[in-house]
């Protein structure tokens, strides 16, 4: 069996994991811990009482963070014309149209979101078994196909997440850096609580947000009493 490292063992005995912490207090602790040499991501994870395999009740949605989510993004944009050039001119890293859609079925892939007008989702609509099971396939859902690219461009570039439904009803979202004073942490992660608040399936029975945890990329996962919420 594989030991944990010192700083882990180290975060791990300042959790008491019977306790369910308020959100306030569960991000002071995430800040109090000793760190890796990087900037670590800061992740929420939310269990919901829904079942996914119902399509009434996929929650799937994006919210801008106030804060960002310190990290940035490369996008592709799929596009022609004047917003090709729209696109362009709001920082998006690549942009194309068939070509594009060519250069990725060839196996690249260096980019973290993808984008999409309406009238080329017939040529992106091919690129589904490459885009689809790595999240990153234009959706209207969470506003990534849309002829407003600019907008969308900048959303993202500005911290916009995506969030989805697992199967076990999870939904995880990043929501930050250790950097991040505990301040923008809670405010980025109010934006997302509020969020997946209004996208509350109306077929979802008993309680909606049924666990609530967050961590760092190499820390423990502290436990966050719903209520506070």
């Amino acid at each position: 069996m594989a030991k944990s490292g010192k700083n882990y063992s180290a975060n791990r005995a300042k959790v008491e994991s019977d306790k369910k912490y308020s959100l306030v207090d569960a991000v002071d602790l995430l800040k109090s811990f000793t760190t890796a040499k990087f900037d670590e991501s800061v992740d929420l994870a939310v269990r919901l009482g829904v079942d996914p395999r119902h399509a009434d009740q996929m929650v799937r949605g994006a919210v801008l963070l106030p804060h960002g989510s310190g990290k940035s993004s490369k996008i592709v944009v799929f596009a022609k014309g004047e917003k090709e050039i729209e696109a362009r001119d709001a920082g998006a890293d690549f942009v194309g149209a068939d070509d594009l859609a060519k250069k990725i079925s060839d196996g690249w892939l260096d980019f973290d979101k993808a984008i999409a007008t309406p009238d080329m989702m017939g040529v992106v609509g091919k690129l589904g078994r490459v885009l689809g099971p790595r999240g990153l396939m234009p959706n209207p859902k969470v506003g990534t196909v849309t002829f407003d690219v600019a907008r969308a461009v900048k959303e993202i570039k500005a911290g916009k997440v995506e969030f989805r439904v697992e199967k076990a009803g999870i939904v995880q979202v990043p929501v930050g850096r250790l950097s991040f004073s505990s301040e923008k942490l809670v405010e980025n992660i109010t934006s997302i609580v509020e969020t997946l608040n209004r996208l509350k399936p109306a077929s979802s029975k008993g309680n909606y947000m049924r666990g609530f945890s967050l961590s760092s990329t190499m820390g423990p996962g502290i436990r966050v009493d719903v209520a506070t919420l």
